[in-house]
């Protein structure tokens, strides 16, 4: 059994899509850890993701009128990257390099095709004339020449994988109409040469290899629509040129009428592959699909519609699929079973699988939430029957009747919010199942979309009964947050930022627009988690801040700031009780969900640029309230709950010069918090300072008090000089 699980975007694409990919993804490999892709672009950039968080982890480009020609792999030996730009100059490089231009750089005497990269065999480079070398030797002397293979042919697929401790290369070439495959065992210096059996009409659009007991499987898709595969030994005891491979068929990729037009596909296991094209359905348009298909009984096990469109390529690490979709690389779980009869034509009970008509009523659902609320562990997910009708299952999906225990929400779009959320909280408490938070996901997508289709609909109560008790992620519910920036809904907002890990930095700036733009008097009359802020700030009745906290670390703000004779502003006044806060209580709470929620640098900028500058003004003057509240700590940390650290505060304080620095120089209401922190940040160093200069004697001093052991009480003086 065979099912695709849940989905979500690992970077954008297109220009100003995260990566701006605007040539289009070359190739994706796997990453130094079992959690990284490299992704290669068909231009100039190479980018260390990992999957896990959505998150890059590095980003290198050769210089411009520079071209990456083949994919960058790693070398999982050495944990290097090594790349080829213009055909033939070979770079390598480590995590902690920025710049290629001073990374090892080696020019090769011919053009690499590929270089395949082996967990226990490190990298082998194949060159386009069909010669091969390992990384190792390749470097020994790079401009050895490299011998010529193949004549006339070219190389449209290569693979490499370790046959015990000898690394095997397998590449498949075409001349005027006809298939040849080499087989390279690198230590024997042997190579064999096949020639693929023709296929009347139709020719092969893309292989997949792997090697098991001395025998290679070669599996190919042709243009008829069909899986063939090729077994090749590897042990050869003839000395025949070239001999011609028969090949026989595995799967037919048709279901009742429908044919599937592959452009690419993978092996998942010894009964189950999957395979990405165009599904042509008789009279109606054809459309792009994911599928997965059982070889062993011939049964498609499930499909995705791509309505976006695919670049046709499909790649597959770590029980994941990744593919283009639109302007974003899309990445889908996948499960593989035993293969069995049962599980083929989709009649075997799952316990394991989450029965999401539970929570919903399909009854009552449109077509779009149909969609998206269907589990994806069922066999194939249909919105309607003439879609795609399948042989092998007649049990088509059919709207579930309502049960008892669904009987207060079978009119579910006329039931009003508090009486569906009461059935609903009830069935909750009782449900207990191992996917209960793909399932609840699966809901939130359903009522988001029928928040979008009826803008009077909007269960805030339920949503937040949901993010608050459910380990729920952004890219469970993506629309999630935004229909609660829509509505300004900040205190979902507020809880999504502190419980989501994986918030785009989009989606994080938005927030910071809509925090700073909503005014003090409204945020008072609304919820908001207050637990970062109640321990430092103190409101009296008149909403003016009175410093409680006694100064540990010998630092006063007041006498620095008169020792630099530091002018007191309206908006920075301080009193005899210490500093205001230049927002209120309920803003600043907000406002630090936004400063304990993950980015990159790269992503947030060309966003945070985007804020206003009155609002970047604002922010900037409470990043700069929190830095001296924290100064005053010995500890440089704010008491309570989720209150941002030292390091936060300045990490986003510089994000946001960097972004407005310009335009703050320029606004006369900056320019007297920009010389008041100058001169606080100044009065620090100073301060730290002095404290350098004591640390020796300190030292000094600690030495001695362990080198004396005084059995008696007694008083010493030290005087440090």
């Amino acid at each position: 059994m065979a099912a695709l699980c849940e989905s979500f975007t690992l970077c954008g694409l297109g220009p100003g899509g995260g990566l701006g990919l605007g040539g289009g993804l070359l190739a994706l490999e796997p990453g130094p850890d079992p959690d990284h892709v490299l992704l290669t672009d068909r231009g100039r950039t190479a980018t260390l993701f990992k999957v896990s968080d959505q998150k890059p982890l590095g980003c290198w480009s050769v210089k411009h009128g520079q071209i990456i020609t083949c994919p960058v792999v790693c070398n999982f030996e050495t944990r290097e990257y090594v790349a080829v730009h213009d055909d033939k100059v070979l770079r390598i490089w480590k995590n902690q390099d920025i710049n290629l231009d001073k990374v090892f750089k080696a020019t090769l005497s011919a053009d690499v095709y590929r270089i395949h990269s082996l967990p226990n065999g490190g990298p082998v480079v194949l060159f386009k004339g069909g010669g091969v070398r390992t990384l190792d030797v390749l470097l020994e002397a790079p401009q050895q020449e490299i011998e010529n293979v193949i004549s006339d042919e070219v190389i449209k697929w290569s693979e490499a994988f370790m046959e015990g401790q000898q690394p095997v290369l397998i590449f498949a070439t075409e001349k005027d109409g006809d298939f040849f495959v080499y087989i390279q065992k690198l230590k024997m210096n042997s190579l064999h040469k096949y020639k693929l059996e023709q296929q009347e009409l139709s020719k092969p659009l893309s292989f997949m290899a792997y090697i098991k007991k001395q025998i290679i499987t070669l599996l190919c898709l042709y243009s008829n629509d069909s899986v063939y595969k090729v077994l090749i030994p590897l042990q050869q005891n003839t000395e025949e040129e070239e001999q011609i491979l028969p090949k026989s068929l595995l799967l037919n990729l048709s279901v009742s009428g429908s044919v599937l037009k592959g452009t690419s596909f993978v092996v998942l296991d010894k009964d189950h592959i999957a395979v990405l094209g165009r599904l042509a359905v008789s009279g109606e348009e054809s459309k792009e699909c994911l599928t997965i298909w059982n070889t062993k009984f011939q049964t498609l096990q499930t499909s995705k519609e791509l309505p976006l469109g695919t670049s046709g390529q499909l790649w597959c690490y770590e029980e994941k699929f990744f593919f283009t979709h639109g302007k974003v690389l899309t990445v889908i779980m996948y499960k593989c079973e035993t293969s069995s009869l049962a599980a083929a034509v989709g009649k075997l009970k799952d316990s394991q699988t989450p029965d999401v008509s539970s929570f919903v009523n399909w009854n009552t659902l449109e077509d779009e939430e149909l969609a998206a609320s269907l589990p994806s562990e069922q066999p194939v997910a249909l919105k309607s029957e003439s879609r795609m009708s399948v042989s092998y299952n007649s049990t088509v999906l059919k709207p579930m009747p309502c049960t008892s225990e669904l009987h207060s929400i079978c009119h579910f779009q006329n039931a009003s919010t508090t009486v569906f959320e009461d059935e609903l909280r009830q069935l909750m408490s009782k449900v207990q199942m191992p996917d209960l938070q793909a399932t609840i996901g699966c809901v939130v997508t359903a009522l988001i979309n029928r928040c979008k289709t009826n803008p009077k609909y909007y269960p805030r109560n339920f949503l937040l009964q949901i993010v608050q008790t459910q380990d729920l992620s952004y890219s469970l519910c993506p629309d999630l947050m935004a229909v609660a920036l829509e509505k300004k809904d900040v205190y979902l907002l507020q809880l999504c930022l502190q419980r989501f890990p994986d918030i785009p930095e989009e989606i994080t700036c938005a927030c910071l627009k809509v925090f700073l733009s909503i005014s003090e008097a409204y945020l008072q009359r609304i919820d908001v988690n207050l637990e970062s802020v109640i321990c430092y700030i103190d409101i009296e009745l008149n909403n003016k801040e009175v410093k409680t906290e006694i100064v540990e670390n010998g630092f006063n703000v007041e006498l620095e700031q008169d020792i630099w004779d530091t002018k007191i502003t309206k908006e920075t006044h301080l009193t005899a009780g210490g500093e205001f806060c230049p927002v209120g209580p309920q803003k600043a709470a907000l406002l630090n969900a936004i400063l304990h929620s993950a980015y990159s640098e790269t992503f947030l900028l060309p966003h945070l640029k985007n804020l206003p500058a009155q609002q970047a003004v604002l922010f900037l003057r409470y990043l700069y309230y929190l830095y001296v509240k924290c100064s005053e700590k010995i500890n440089t940390a704010l008491p309570g709950i989720r209150c941002p650290t030292i390091s936060q505060i300045m990490d986003w304080m510089c994000l946001l010069l960097d972004a407005h620095f310009t335009v703050m120089v320029m606004l006369p209401e900056a320019k007297g918090l920009l010389s008041d922190l100058h001169r606080f940040v100044r009065a620090q160093v100073r301060f730290y300072s002095e404290l350098n200069k004591i640390e020796g004697s300190l030292r000094e001093l600690q030495r001695l008090n362990h080198q004396k052991d005084p059995q008696t009480y007694s008083i010493e003086v030290l005087e440090l000089i």
